[in-house]
């Protein structure tokens, strides 16, 4: 299990190195996701299987269907089908899929094993997540939670003013 900890950390090392260095949105995307799977690889391995769930439903689909709403507000059709491809040419698709491929294969390893690591450590489940969260932490939950509704707030009202702008030029033309 140690080799396993140790290469889902070196391939969630590199994905995030290649996250920040990529000057394409989509090339950094699919790292990112990557980078998810391999933390979240990491975490069913120390023993918490409930936070590798929520690793992989929370950050890394739901930054894919907040990227794939991105792309279908857009919508800029044609244009837009030929610039992707010019993004995404097939030499693209090689790092992440090798890494895929590493990470796959370790999670079947992982899961085909003898005996599950978690057998050994005291497994995380969802009550003491919140027990957690909702106890001596209630602050940063809370604090959270107003950032989030403020970044909301901004981002709705920003909006609206570049709607008004636009609506307004138009009336002036």
């Amino acid at each position: 299990m140690t080799t396993v900890f140790y290469i889902a950390s070196a391939i969630a090392l590199l994905s995030t190195i290649m996250v920040i260095t990529r000057y394409n949105a989509v090339h950094a995307l699919l790292y990112l996701v990557v980078s998810f799977v391999s933390i979240a690889l990491i975490f069913f391995v120390l023993g918490a299987p409930f936070i590798a769930v929520l690793e992989v439903i929370i950050y890394a689909g739901a930054i894919m269907v907040l990227f794939l709403f991105v792309i279908m507000m857009l919508n800029l059709g044609e244009v837009a089908v030929q610039k992707e491809k010019e993004w995404l040419p097939k030499q693209m698709w090689i790092g992440p899929g090798i890494l895929s491929g590493i990470l796959f294969v370790l999670i079947v390893y992982t899961l085909f094993q003898g005996e599950p690591q978690w057998a050994i450590v005291d497994m995380i489940g969802p009550a003491e997540v919140g027990a957690e969260l909702f106890g001596p932490y209630i602050i940063a939950v809370q604090l959270a939670g107003l950032m989030l509704l403020a970044g909301l707030i901004a981002a709705t009202l920003f909006g609206k003013r570049v709607k008004f702008k636009e609506k307004k030029e138009k009336e002036d033309s």
